[in-house]
């Protein structure tokens, strides 16, 4: 390894890879970020985000992105006779690394604050340890959903993006396909969205691409016989 670990703290690191993750799951996700904005290494790291006793600073590492216009695309409803020039539902997005050892109603309902301010289409929080039982029924419930921005808010806790779960030999291709795609696929097989194989959000690899209810996802596989082969699953 070009990074001497020897010389950092386990806490470093482990957020070093956190970030990394992060960064590399919002441009898989389709957000304009370069390869070289997921690519930083362990000394960068640690040169741009270290404190003075070692660790990363948390509040140093939020970020924001926009999607790209193939996200975007994919992302705008088909155009009916009350809408004939429908908008994206997906925008700018503000991801927060928060630093509370203990997140709950009121560290939830400022970032909701915060991403309505920021007029933030969407949020992501990453936390240390899960949020508590409330919190979550917030995020859940209607009521919370009005309360923030117009996409809602993801979560996620800092043990999952330890490691980049899409990397791994036996996670294949994930490729989201746009309503248009979707409308095609179906009308192709003669398939309501009902009669495909499903996929939970809440899957991790599902979670990671940030699919949404409804949605339908184009996996790769690889054939000993045929190269490749497609097949399709529906979110929900």
């Amino acid at each position: 390894m070009a990074d001497d670990r020897g010389q950092y703290s386990p806490g470093l690191i482990r957020m070093w890879r956190v970030f990394r993750t992060t960064r590399e799951m919002m441009k898989d996700r389709g957000y304009a970020l370069l390869d070289e904005d997921t690519q930083i290494t362990l000394a960068e790291f640690a040169d741009k985000y270290a404190r003075d006793d070692g660790e990363a600073d948390r509040s140093r590492l939020h970020f924001s992105c926009m999607p790209t216009e193939d996200m975007a695309r994919k992302y705008t409803p088909l155009p009916t006779a009350k809408d004939p020039d429908p908008q994206p539902e997906i925008g700018k997005i503000w991801i927060e690394f928060n630093a509370d050892e203990n997140v709950g109603l009121k560290q939830l309902r400022d970032y909701m604050a915060h991403l309505v301010n920021g007029e933030y289409y969407s949020g992501i929080m990453v936390c240390i340890k899960p949020m508590t039982g409330m919190a979550l029924r917030l995020l859940r419930g209607a009521s919370g959903i009005a309360e923030g921005p117009k996409g809602g808010v993801e979560v996620f806790v800092e043990q999952d993006l330890l490691v980049n779960i899409t990397k791994h030999e036996l996670v294949p291709k994930h490729v989201l396909l746009s309503r248009e795609e979707k409308d095609q696929l179906l009308k192709r097989y003669r398939l309501k969205e009902t009669q495909l194989p499903r996929i939970q959000v809440t899957d991790p690899v599902a979670k990671y691409y940030g699919l949404r209810r409804g949605q339908v996802v184009k996996i790769i596989r690889r054939s000993e016989t045929a190269g490749r082969y497609a097949s399709y699953r529906w979110a929900i």
